[in-house]
Formats: C-alpha cells, structure tokens, sequence
C-alpha cells in the first residue's frame, strides 16, 4: 500500500458559502471534528485543535491555515511539533475542496504528507490507518451537524 493519500467525496446538502464556513470556522469544526479550536481561519494563522479534554489527557495538535478561498477551498496543516513552523516533511496537509452540485455541494477531502513524514514502515501504516478510520468517523458528522444549522431560523 502507498500511505501517501487519503481521499473522501461527501454530498452535502447547502450551498457552499454554508459548508466552507463549517470546515474553516473554528466555533464549527469543533461541532463536527475535535473537541476543541483555537486559529484564525486566514492564511498564515496557527492555532491547534484539541481531541478530548486538555485536562485529562487530551491530546493538543498544532494547526496552521494554509489557504482559504471562500467558498471553494480551505487548506491546513496539522501534526507538526509545536515549536516548528508547519511545512512539508514536518506535516500532513489537508485540503477541503467545495465545488457546487445540484443543491448542495461535493466536498473532497484530501490529506496528504504521510511518506514525507520519514516515519519508519510500521508507524507509517498505524498513522494513515489512523487517519483513515478518523476521517470516515469524522466526516460522517458533518452532513447531519449541517443539517441542524439549516433549521435554525
């Protein structure tokens, strides 16, 4: 197996403007993905995102906003040490792409950087395969939290 790129499509059922504002708003993403996000959502910006509670052994991951064209792509990094700037070889990119379809939108989730990370073989495949089993969770949550925002008035 490659471990090089992971790739989901998702329908969506609202407009772009809508999806876009709830993959690179922090007061959203944490509805759908982690516990927890602090960043700007402008490029450039570093933050980190939070899985579980900080408190009690929560795990903190650095973030950086790559790019953001509203309502066509939001771009991160994430998993570099804290005290690194996010690049290449130190990260794993992730990219949300929205294009409009039908009544709603396609959202193509791709993240790549997993060989560039200079694991070793086995932690390699235990990452991708984390990532993996994460985004297939994760993205799962998104269309329904959308669908809560569009009944509100």
């Amino acid at each position: 197996m490659e471990y090089g790129t992971i790739e989901r499509e998702i329908y969506v059922e609202a407009s772009p403007e809508i999806v876009f504002e709830v993959v690179s708003s922090p007061e959203h993403l944490k509805q759908w993905w982690p516990d927890d996000a602090r960043y700007d959502p402008t490029p450039g910006s570093t933050g980190e995102i939070v899985f579980g509670d900080c408190d009690a052994g929560g795990t903190v991951v650095p973030f950086t906003v790559v790019d953001a064209q509203p309502p066509r792509m939001f771009a991160f990094r994430w998993t570099h040490p804290a005290d690194q700037v996010a690049a290449e070889g130190n990260s794993l990119l992730v990219t949300f792409a929205l294009t409009p379809s039908g009544s709603g939108t396609l959202l193509r989730m791709t993240e790549t950087g997993f060989r560039e990370m200079g694991w070793e073989a086995a932690l390699l495949e235990q990452q991708y395969q984390d990532h993996v089993s994460g985004w297939d969770f994760y993205l799962a949550r998104l269309a329904p939290y959308i669908a809560t925002l569009e009944l509100r008035p």
